[in-house]
């Protein structure tokens, strides 16, 4: 699933530049609009929750809808099987040397 719906806008390594979206490096347990260096909006900044399992479901479900004013294009996965995919392996990928998986 990120290969085909996130790749062309994200990356998932240690140290990978930021491209159209950011680099999802230590996602989990992060909060929204942190990554150094990318430049969120400022509804993304605001939201200020933190990335889990779940708020990724919701998210990943409708983003426009859970961040109003994010700039982000992807209209989400509305299939949970899918939605699954994509948070298990970004758990399993984003995971930072320097920074425990919450």
């Amino acid at each position: 699933i990120f290969k085909q719906r996130c790749d062309h806008c994200h990356r998932v390594e240690a140290g990978g530049k930021h491209i159209t979206g950011p680099n999802l490096i230590g996602l989990i347990g992060r909060k929204t609009g942190q990554m150094p260096g990318f430049q969120y909006t400022d509804a993304n900044k605001k939201k200020c929750i933190t990335w889990t399992a779940d708020t990724l479901d919701v998210y990943l479900t409708n983003p426009k809808k859970y961040i109003p004013g994010t700039k982000k294009v992807f209209a989400g996965l509305k299939k949970k099987k899918d939605r699954n995919a994509l948070i298990a392996y970004l758990i399993k990928s984003t995971k930072s040397a320097t920074r425990p998986l919450l």
